[in-house]
């Protein structure tokens, strides 16, 4: 019987604040650079394909192993996240939610394209989910296709995770 819950983790938002000043690093995070993929840029001149700057903060990683979840990526990483974010957060290799055909496909009822499959990967277990993108249609989706407990937690893109959203994670772990 597994009690613990998962954590879906986002990486473009809760914790690479992308949305903040962007000449302004946010106190605490480092910046790394992380080459585009070329195999998508063959029609883009060289110069044109800088890396993409990505700024993290490396106490996240102990703070997420002090929560009391089993950590799962929940982004379009998917598996680079293991090979870009984990190191420097000094998180280990992760599992991850590969999101195969829905990677980025709009769905027509406005629910986000990663809330079908994070359900469907939680197969029942409590979760909670830090992301920039959920709406209340994500949340009433979650309520009628998933059994047990889910919390949607938004992180602002322009702050990243903060103490508070820590607090509110530890809280929901809590009850199981």
């Amino acid at each position: 019987m597994v009690n613990r819950p998962l954590l879906f983790l986002d990486v473009d938002g809760p914790l690479n604040p992308y949305a903040a000043k962007p000449q302004r690093r946010p106190a605490g995070y480092t910046t790394i650079r992380v080459p585009r993929n070329t195999a998508e840029d063959d029609e883009t001149p060289s110069f044109r394909r800088r890396p993409l700057r990505v700024w993290l903060n490396p106490t996240h990683g102990p703070a997420l192993l002090r929560l009391d979840y089993d950590l799962c990526w929940a982004t379009t990483w998917m598996n680079e996240a293991n090979r870009w974010i984990a190191p420097v957060l000094g998180l280990p290799e992760l599992p991850f939610v590969d999101f195969g055909e829905a990677l980025l496909q709009e769905r027509p009822d406005g629910v986000h394209w990663k809330t079908g499959p994070l359900v469907d990967y939680a197969d029942g277990r409590p979760f909670a989910w830090v992301d920039d993108e959920q709406s209340s249609l994500d949340e009433l989706h979650v309520a009628a296709h998933h059994p047990g407990p889910g919390l949607l937690h938004h992180v602002n893109p322009r702050v990243g995770l903060a103490e508070d959203d820590f607090q509110r994670l530890a809280e929901f772990a809590l009850g199981f």
